[in-house]
This record gives C-alpha cells, sequence and structure tokens, in this order.
C-alpha cells in the first residue's frame, strides 16, 4: 500500500515533498520551494504525520532514497534529499534549472 502510494505521488513531472509540519526541515525545505513560482499542480506537500501507514512510507522512503527521515523532496521521480540539500541546491542556484528541466515553473 505505501509503495503504491508513494509511486503514484512521484510519478511525472512534479515536485513532492513527503513531511512532518513539526519538523524544522520539512520547515526549511517548504519555505525555499515556496520562493518559486511554481504552475499549478506541480508542486505538493505530502503531511504523512496523522497516516496510519506512516511507518510503511517512511520504510519505503529509505528503501529507495536511503534515509528514512523526512523531509524526502522529490524533483519528478529524484530523490534531491531533505531540507539541507534543498536550500543548498536553491544557494548554488542548481534548484531553479532542476525545476525548469522538468517544467515545473512559471
Amino acid at each position: 500500500m505505501a509503495q503504491e502510494f508513494v509511486k503514484a505521488k512521484i510519478k511525472g513531472d512534479k515536485v513532492v515533498v513527503f513531511l512532518k509540519p513539526t519538523c524544522p526541515y520539512c520547515v526549511q525545505a517548504k519555505d525555499v520551494l515556496s520562493k518559486y513560482k511554481f504552475k499549478e499542480g506541480h508542486l505538493e506537500f505530502i503531511d504523512i504525520s496523522g497516516r496510519d501507514d506512516m511507518g510503511s512510507i517512511q520504510d519505503y522512503l529509505q528503501q529507495i532514497t536511503g534515509a528514512r527521515t523526512v523531509p524526502r523532496v522529490f524533483i519528478g521521480e529524484e530523490c534531491i534529499g531533505g531540507g539541507s540539500d534543498v536550500s543548498a541546491l536553491d544557494r548554488s542556484a542548481k534548484l531553479a534549472g532542476m525545476l525548469q528541466k522538468i517544467g515545473a515553473l512559471q
């Protein structure tokens, strides 16, 4: 179930962030991404904190990304890491290029 849920969410040309709202790194990733002008439907924040399958989702994220922690940020089907990684990509101006490459920006 969790595997199918994650696969369905990261399919396509959008940015998906699996997060827990009380996590400071999740807030960091959300703040960085919120600076960009996304096309409608190309940015999705998924709060896993209240889900019955939260543990299973995190287990599957570990399988496919090497880390169980949140946030897990996907650009298209590629995981670019967590909050610190998103911030570093933004500071180095690489994030904008990655977002443009998948056609997510206005």
